[in-house]
């Protein structure tokens, strides 16, 4: 989370939008250099014209006012890897206690369970290689 002022959290937000300076204006019901002002911090809107904002951002007043926006795409996304990470070695963990199970019973022969094996080196692979990104 990084704080920033309040004129440059509209500015992303208009900009992760596609939006001008001028089709906020027209949405807000102000003029372009309103708008420019507001951006530069040189002049802020009317109070309440903030809520209409947030609403229009689809981001909360407070996330407006204090200049901190939640990167909630950037977290789920971590939070997805990490999952992922930690399925693949779940996967390759299972592969060989499943080998060295099946094994002890003589219910695998030896290539059913090099293979086994090297899926679960694959998976331990990919959760390795992902890491270093």
């Amino acid at each position: 989370m990084e704080q920033r002022s309040f004129g440059a959290v509209l500015a992303a937000l208009r900009k992760e939008r596609g939006m001008t300076q001028l089709e906020l204006a027209e949405k807000m019901g102000v003029t372009d250099k309103a708008v420019s002002k507001w951006e530069r911090d040189l002049s802020y809107p009317d109070v309440s014209s903030i809520p209409k904002l947030a609403e229009l951002f689809q981001v909360s007043v407070d996330e407006l006012m204090q200049g901190k926006r939640e990167e909630k795409n950037s977290a789920g996304k971590q939070k997805g890897k990490e999952l992922a990470f930690t399925v693949l070695r779940a996967v390759a963990l299972a592969m060989g206690v499943a080998v060295a199970a099946l094994t002890a019973f003589q219910a695998l022969d030896t290539r059913e369970a090099l293979s086994m094996l090297g899926l679960g080196l694959a998976c331990l692979a990919a959760a390795q290689f992902g890491d270093r990104e």
